[in-house]
């Protein structure tokens, strides 16, 4: 049995790739922790459920939340005065990357495990400070993180920093993953590494147990329904192309969209609905894991319109893709690189369109839609890939594979 760290930037519920990942590892036996952060005490109650009877251990590195006032007050007073320092002279602090960076190295040189996953862009820094004192570290590209920014948001962020950082850990990590075949190859390009291994955004198949079967989103029965999910409810995430849509629509159906709604964004949101499609647009807030997929299961189409002009949305596969395929959902996606790897060997599954193509999205939606056949075969091919292979049951011997040999290559000696 091995000690192994798992480094997140956020609450538990939010990342369920690192979840699956501890799961797989504390059921081979191995004793596993994941260090997060505390934010927002709606969120921590879910963190608690998901840890209730689970074989490995969730621990805040930092509670943020409203009543820590001390917590928010140094912290973010910390983030302030780097982003000064860097935006004036050009100075580099790990403060840049996120809260909690250097109380997240502290928490791993504590813990002196045989193995620490970083998930985040701040554990980018540890994961490097880590390397220099000998530990053994894994890392898992969930995002290309020097490139999942606009280029006018780049100009404020330590790009050079985090290329270098993300090198290192490409180059030395034996332990080393990312979402999509098409991201794997492009970071191996572009930092001369080795590939790393992909592990699909998938979810596990025998969860599709649990769907309650209940109807709590749709109000109308009768007419077909449209998901659309993302952790927050905003502009860059494709609801723009859906909006420009809508007055295009002429098959009468709901559309549902489910996701964190800040103030910011219903200011920006509600402008753009037309007055014809306030009774049929509804939106919903975020559910605990262990109802997501019952609330997917409702509709009838899943929209993953992610947008291809940033590097890292282009190339990965999100989350919310296999989420509809799970919950048995035809998809409507944007032809990302990364969506087009799926749908390349999974072409039946729903549609594949030009991103940012209002006009498409509407030809895609009342397609599937006036043939009822077409929709029904989409629904089935869904369950039939996820059975087959789009599942983290069909994954789970590559991670502990590569676990395995990650803490095998070496006796290292480590030091602090």
């Amino acid at each position: 049995m091995a000690k192994i760290l798992i480094l997140i930037g956020g609450h538990l519920c939010t990342a369920p790739r690192p979840q699956k990942e501890a799961e797989a590892l504390a059921n081979a036996g191995h004793d596993v922790t994941v260090g997060g952060f505390w934010f927002d005490p709606g969120l921590v109650e879910r963190d608690r459920l998901i840890m209730v009877n689970k074989k490995w251990r969730f621990a805040p590195i930092i509670d943020f939340q409203p009543s820590q006032k001390f917590n928010n007050l140094v912290v973010r007073l910390q983030g302030r005065l780097a982003r000064e320092k860097f935006q004036r002279f050009g100075s580099f602090s790990p403060e840049l990357l996120g809260y909690g960076a250097k109380a997240m190295l502290k928490v791993a040189l504590k813990t002196r495990a045989d193995l620490t996953i970083i998930h985040s862009e701040a554990g980018l820094w540890v994961g490097n400070q880590l390397l220099n004192r000998g530990f053994r570290v894994g890392v898992d590209f969930e995002d290309w993180f020097s490139e999942d920014l606009l280029p006018e948001a780049q100009i404020v962020r330590p790009i050079t920093q985090l290329k270098r950082l993300e090198s290192r850990l490409a180059k030395e990590c034996s332990y080393c993953l990312t979402t999509s075949h098409a991201l794997a190859e492009a970071l191996a390009k572009a930092y001369n590494a080795p590939k790393p291994a992909v592990i699909y955004n998938v979810f596990p198949w025998e969860e599709r147990s649990q769907i309650d079967h209940q109807k709590r989103d749709r109000q109308n029965p009768n007419i077909p329904s449209v998901h659309w999910f993302s952790q927050t409810i905003g502009p860059g995430r494709g609801l723009e192309t859906l909006f420009q849509a809508l007055p295009q629509i002429t098959i009468p159906l709901e559309i549902h969209l489910r996701g964190t709604y800040p103030e910011s964004s219903r200011q920006w949101l509600e402008k753009l609905i037309p007055d014809e499609w306030c009774d049929r647009l509804f939106i919903h807030p975020t559910v605990a894991n262990s109802e997501l997929l019952s609330r997917i299961a409702e509709h009838d189409i899943g929209l993953a319109l992610e947008c291809n002009h940033i590097t890292s949305r282009n190339l990965t596969v999100t989350n919310k893709l296999f989420q509809y395929l799970q919950a048995g959902l035809a998809v409507i996606a944007s032809d990302t690189i990364g969506q087009q790897e799926i749908f390349t060997e999974f072409p039946h599954i729903g549609q594949l369109i030009p991103s940012e193509s209002p006009k498409a999205l509407v030809q895609a939606l009342e397609d599937l839609l006036s043939t009822p056949e077409k929709l029904a075969k989409a629904k089935l091919s869904a369950l039939q890939a996820t059975q087959k292979k789009l599942n983290f049951e069909y994954q789970i011997e590559q991670i502990l594979h590569i676990a395995s040999k990650a803490m095998n290559l070496t006796n290292t000696q480590i030091y602090v």
